[in-house]
């Protein structure tokens, strides 16, 4: 795509913003809403429209080469992400659910369910890129070494003589000789077999007219046949029931499509270069060339001041301090005469403060008391009639930490870029009349501040020689101060305490190291979010119209892992102002891809992976000061090379209601003190996300599990839409192009209740080398996989409902039971109602039915 492409782009997405803003921003505050369902509708509409303006405005920034444009970018893309998390956390307390289901907005909207990803920026990884290489290098470097591996077991062995030796290689050499010989006995055989075969067979006394018409009559079957089958596949693979062809290759299109991408990328990171040297260039220069007649200017404007205020005053003004700007609010668009009365306004109201203050305490002890009287009359008559202003209540949208930014950069939008005529610069490179003109805003406030310095002490001299006016001394004023500035002291010196760094003396890389080596620091997989297969759920909203409340789908989770880890993680301007996420909770049966999706967590955003499982805890840093230092030191390394995510595998484990026997130990609960005082630690500025998985949540005491982990994701075991598509995704990369023979729609109807982890081990037992070698001679049959599934457990439906109840007495599930059973209280009382009415309005026409009839 082009430049002015990706210029039309972002003219779309502003479009889209401003239209939201409009909504979000209108002239008169909107009233209070008590319909539950409309406020979740116009939410959903909200955040699936910033959905879509975000995809827009990550290609645009991803690809868009102007630098100064792409900071604009920048600026509205790291506000629409945030917006899009609010969006999400009031949903959340809306409807008490980390699942939402958005059919009706699609269907309005008109948009598919794929329209429902969210986009991972890509700039999370590529403006780091540098520093994750040399982080890789040095953790392969450390990995090299092999200090880190643990020592192998000393198993016992059995010494063997030489003589037993010999006989055992001679054993073995003779079983391998006779499998050879046997081979070639059986070859040998067969051969004789087809010599005397030959030999029986008698001449053929076929005519040769006959023998061509059944060649012909074979071929022309062979050939239709062939045909049929070809047209009946085309067919089926249009419909959908059979998976297309892979294209082992891609179009010519495709691939330079990506290499247009690239050099974009390429260009980008000249022009960016070029622009950083030219800021210091061009800011050099004006302080040069413009900063002496700056300084002049300012100079002669502000002694002007000071006489135009003498002669209107009498005397000399005070120079505004620099907290109260300076020398900038003396030229805030006022005359000499004006500056003079408010002075004089405020030295009168001084006076009058002090003279009103006697009498003002006398008529607060008055209305003091009358207020009382009036607090108790409206207490009463709040039973029989409230206030208007009282009675609207309702939901009110939260104030936003994002939309200002969106403003701002709406409107930098609007000033200078939209409409501006770039046929000249083709390339797309800075334009240096907008850096000069910020670069001398930034020279006139360096300048204004170190003149207003020099223009201070001028006025003080001025003062003493004209006015005769001496500075008082006020000694009693310092000693207060020295007073105060010791208790600051002291009471630094106390935090220091309390805050006492264990590692001061030591390099954040000898520390990295010694994570490394002792097994807390581990690599991840480059596994990306998109990898992780999961269908959306199109019965989730029929389910929760009929008062069902459906298990959540892997597409969900995908997006789940993407709002509270990735985003706020990848952005330091989103984390900081977005609803905090500090932990994390993977909850689901073996083999569902929680692992999988910590890993992802970390290559999407290029996070340090920390690994403080209770199995990898075991037998290191014994006692309680190890475990304080240990905790210091990865807390310190995760702050220092953040974005960083703390893995706790087992997460049950850290609050076992009762330790079992075998893993007494291990000490599994080492950590459940600590980790509550270290959560405390963690604040907006530091993008530290600890994330634990664990496959047995009901086996921990829930009130200290959930106060730790307060966003927990239920991961359920795959619907059928979803092993259908995970079926044909794995069999595509191991073995390529699918044959009709195999049928995956009956595979995918067999493993109900398996993981994608059960398919991923049958997968791997059926093709082998050996298999994978015969697949053109034999082709894949689907009755192959069901040995290898046989042999392992699948998820049963008591183990999903133990699951559903555990999730229900979640502080979340438990608001959600209560608000459901609020609503069926609330339609049965207006059931209750209606009847009530309709029998009065019965008993009504009764009674004047019996008048009339007397």
């Amino acid at each position: 795509m082009s430049h002015s492409a990706y210029g039309r782009m972002w003219a779309e997405a502003q479009g889209a913003l401003e239209n939201m803003l409009q909504e979000e921003l209108p002239a008169v505050p909107p009233r209070p809403r008590k319909d539950r369902l409309m406020v979740f509708q116009s939410l959903a509409t909200s955040y699936v429209k910033y959905l879509q303006i975000l995809r827009g405005l990550e290609a645009v920034y991803d690809q868009m080469v102007h630098p100064q444009k792409r900071l604009v970018v920048r600026q509205i893309l790291d506000g629409v992400t945030g917006r899009l998390l609010e969006l999400k956390n009031e949903m959340v307390e809306l409807e008490f659910s980390e699942f939402h289901y958005y059919d009706d907005v699609l269907q309005d909207l008109k948009l598919t369910p794929g329209d429902l990803e969210v986009p991972i920026p890509r700039y999370f990884v590529s403006e780091k890129l540098r520093v994750l290489r040399e982080r890789e290098k040095l953790l392969a470097q450390i990995l090299s070494r092999g200090e880190h591996i643990e020592p192998e077991l000393n198993i016992p062995m059995r010494t063997m003589s030489l003589e037993e030796a010999v006989r055992l290689v001679q054993v073995c050499e003779r079983a391998r000789q006779g499998r050879l010989r046997a081979g070639f006995m059986k070859e040998i055989r067969r051969e004789e077999e087809r010599e005397r075969l030959g030999r029986n067979r008698t001449a053929s006394t076929l005519d040769q007219n006959v023998a061509a018409t059944r060649i012909q009559k074979m071929w022309l079957g062979y050939s239709a046949r062939k045909k049929i089958r070809k047209e009946r596949l085309e067919e089926m693979v249009f419909l959908g029931m059979v998976p297309p062809p892979q294209q082992v290759r891609q179009s010519a299109a495709q691939v330079q499509a990506v290499q247009v991408e690239c050099t974009r990328r390429l260009v980008q990171e000249e022009h960016e270069a070029e622009f950083q040297k030219a800021l210091v260039n061009i800011k050099n220069s004006v302080r040069s060339v413009d900063g002496p007649d700056m300084r002049q200017t300012l100079q002669e404007q502000i002694r002007q001041w000071f006489i135009e205020c003498r002669d209107a005053t009498g005397k000399f003004p005070d120079f505004p301090s620099a907290d109260e700007g300076g020398s900038a609010a003396i030229f805030a668009q006022k005359t000499p005469e004006q500056v003079a009365a408010e002075l004089a306004a405020r030295e009168e109201e001084r006076e009058k403060r002090m003279k009103s203050k006697g009498k003002k305490e006398k008529k607060n002890e008055k209305e003091g008391k009358e207020k009382k009287k009036e607090k108790k009359g409206k207490g009463r008559g709040r039973k029989s009639g409230a206030d208007p202003e009282e009675e609207e209540k309702g939901w009110k949208m939260a104030p936003s930490n994002f939309l200002p930014a969106m403003v701002e950069g709406t409107r930098t939008y609007k000033e200078v870029w939209w409409g501006r005529d770039e046929s000249q610069n083709f390339s797309q490179r800075f334009d240096a009349q907008l850096v000069r003109e910020e670069k001398r805003a930034e020279v006139e406030e360096e300048v204004r501040v170190q003149v207003d310095e020099l223009m201070r002490q001028e006025l003080k001299n001025l003062k003493i020689a004209v006015d005769r006016v001496k500075e008082k001394k006020k000694k009693k004023g310092k000693k207060s101060s020295k007073k105060k500035k010791k208790k600051g002291k002291k009471s630094a010196k106390k935090k220091k305490r309390r805050e006492k760094d264990q590692t001061a003396d030591r390099t954040i890389e000898s520390l990295y190291e010694e994570l490394v080596i002792e097994g807390f620091l581990i690599k991840p997989m480059n596994v990306k979010l998109s990898e992780y297969i999961g269908e959306y759920s199109y019965l989730g909203t029929t389910l929760r119209q009929a008062e069902i409340e459906p298990m959540p789908s892997l597409s969900d989770v995908r997006q789940l892992i993407a709002l509270y880890g990735i985003l706020p993680l990848g952005s330091q301007a989103v984390h900081e102002r977005a609803p905090l996420v500090k932990t994390l909770l993977l909850a689901g049966p073996a083999g569902v891809g929680k692992r999988m999706l910590v890993h992802a967590l970390c290559t999407e955003t290029g996070a340090n992976l920390f690994n403080l499982s209770p199995a990898n805890l075991a037998g290191k840093y014994p006692g309680r000061s190890g475990l304080q230092y240990l905790l210091h030191v990865v807390f310190k390394v995760a702050r220092l090379l953040q974005p960083s995510v703390i893995w706790i595998g087992d997460s049950e484990k850290t609050f076992y209601k009762k330790v079992p026997k075998t893993e007494k130990e291990m000490e599994p609960k080492r950590l459940k003190k600590d980790l509550q005082k270290v959560l405390k630690s963690i604040k907006p500025e530091d993008r530290v996300l600890i994330v634990g998985t664990t496959r047995r949540p009901f086996d921990a005491d829930l009130k200290p599990f959930c106060k730790v982990y307060k966003k927990i994701i239920l991961i359920p075991r795959p619907d059928y839409a979803t092993r259908l598509t995970f079926w044909t995704r794995v069999l595509q990369e191991r073995c390529g192009w699918l044959t009709p023979e195999l049928d995956l729609s009956s595979l995918a109807k067999v493993t109900d209740g398996y993981t994608q982890g059960h398919i991923l081990k049958a997968v791997q037992a059926v093709l082998s080398q050996r298999r994978l070698d015969q697949l053109a001679r034999r082709p894949l049959s689907a009755q192959e996989f069901i040995p290898p599934l046989a042999r392992q457990d699948p998820v049963y439906k008591e183990e999903e409902e133990a699951f559903k109840a555990w999730y229900s007495r979640t502080p979340l599930g438990k608001k959600r039971a209560r608000a459901a059973r609020a609503g069926e209280e609330e339609g049965e009382s207006g059931k209750g109602t209606e009847k009530g009415r309709k029998g009065q309005k019965k008993g009504r026409e009764g009674k004047g039915k019996g008048k009339k009839r007397k």
